[in-house]
């Protein structure tokens, strides 16, 4: 990501827009990947996170992307559940202190994870404009959309009118949401219930006509779910672009996303081994959302999720109208190969768990100690990408190579470096 102007990276994971403020022990382990947001940053820059990147890790990435040391600023904001981050800015009294910082830097933009409500009053206030939009400003309409779209049902509407093909389901309130399963397993063998506002798998239950049970799920009335058929999955995918009012939607990068029991556990990019129609239909889709939300004022990154069955048919799963799991390590991608003279990278994302704990420090002497840290010089290697873990066990990182065999190299040896624990679960 290119920019001329500062600006303030603002990690605000706890926003209230691909999740429900309630579910914060979601949200709270969304935040502990903040960290990785310095990838984003250049010279002057200011981060504000409610999870500081620890020292060790902070000079390590600066150095990958030749900052300076000290030429960026870290704001570590405490965080109070059920609360977005805008209002935990002004509950710690930081408000004063971020425009201040703003004041230093003319002309200089907020980068949010989540376009949402909070965080544009707060930009509001401070007089700063929200990247990438223009002196205008962003529009309602823009705000409402991504807020609709964040949705099961509100995308399932959208992708009606866009000819987008979604798996058989339906929509309903909680008080509905026993009868509408039995009707649902009354003509398929298997569904699955999505909570309406919820994202990277949280949440989802996976019924059949042989334990067709909600369990706790029935005594959920408040909100809105959707109960869909549970198809065939052979390949989960995904297309990330951005949207620009006044241009046509630009496709960043498709891949393929890992997945355990419905859940996001990685990502592989470019997508490669299905058929190059799925391909061209899947950013065809994309591209027909992103017109639909530059239509409405939106500009910036979202991402289209789709499944592949086993007959090779494509349908659209939801639309994720934020900055999403893969956005800031597509953009690093990008920016440490560039540095490096290098094109046409594959890379992945995924996560490890060690059998004891260690320190960022360690871990990287780890990798060097196995010459597998990522060099400049060689165009590939590994990137402990979202610093040390809480738990010093469960490293996420990203392999860069020059092909998918050559990452997949890497990723094994880096398994046996780290000495990581078999995956729990198939993905």
């Amino acid at each position: 990501m290119e920019h001329s102007a500062p600006l303030i990276v603002w990690a605000n994971f706890f926003s209230d827009l691909a999740v429900d403020l309630p579910a914060h022990g979601v949200l709270e382990r969304w935040a502990e990947q903040a960290p990785r947001k310095v990838w984003l940053m250049r010279p002057g820059d200011v981060l504000v996170t409610p999870v500081a990147p620890g020292p060790a890790f902070l000079d390590h990435a600066c150095g990958l992307l030749d900052v300076p040391p000290g030429a960026v600023t870290v704001v570590t904001v405490p965080w109070t559940p059920g609360t977005t981050m805008a209002e935990a800015v002004e509950r710690a009294g930081l408000t004063e202190r971020l425009g201040a910082l703003a004041a230093e830097r003319p002309g200089a933009r907020l980068l949010p994870v989540a376009l949402d409500r909070s965080t544009v009053a707060l930009a509001s206030r401070l007089g700063l404009r929200i990247a990438p939009y223009g002196p205008a400003g962003v529009r309602a309409s823009a705000v409402d959309t991504a807020y609709r779209l964040n949705t099961k049902a509100g995308f399932r509407a959208v992708a009606g009118e866009l000819g987008i093909r979604v798996p058989p389901g339906r929509v309903c309130t909680g008080e509905g949401l026993s009868g509408t399963v039995r009707a649902m397993l009354g003509r398929y063998e298997r569904v699955v219930v999505k909570p309406d506002r919820s994202a990277g798998g949280c949440g989802l239950v996976f019924l059949s006509r042989a334990a067709p049970v909600l369990g706790p799920l029935a005594d959920r009335a408040p909100g809105s779910w959707v109960v869909e058929r549970c198809l065939d999955v052979a390949r989960s995918v995904s297309v990330q672009l951005l949207a620009r009012p006044g241009a046509a939607p630009r496709v960043v990068h498709s891949g393929e996303m890992r997945t355990t029991a419905g859940s996001y556990t990685g990502y592989v990019s470019p997508l490669r081994g299905v058929a190059r129609g799925t391909v061209r239909e899947l950013e065809r889709w994309g591209t027909a959302l992103g017109r639909y939300l530059a239509d409405r004022g939106y500009a910036g990154p979202y991402g289209l999720d789709a499944v592949v069955t086993a007959d090779g048919s494509l349908y659209a799963t939801e639309s994720n109208v934020r900055r999403t799991a893969t956005t800031t390590p597509g953009a690093m991608v990008e920016r440490l190969a560039r540095a490096a003279g290098c094109r046409d990278r594959t890379w992945l994302v995924a996560a490890g768990r060690t059998p004891s704990a260690h320190g960022f420090t360690d871990a990287l002497r780890r990798l060097r100690a196995e010459g597998l840290d990522w060099r400049p010089g060689r165009g590939e290697g590994v990137v402990l990408y979202g610093d040390a873990p809480a738990d010093g066990r469960s490293w996420r990182y990203a392999v860069i190579g020059p092909g998918h065999t050559r990452v997949a190299q890497i990723e094994a040896a880096l398994a046996r470096a780290l000495a990581f624990e078999p995956p729990s679960g198939a993905g």
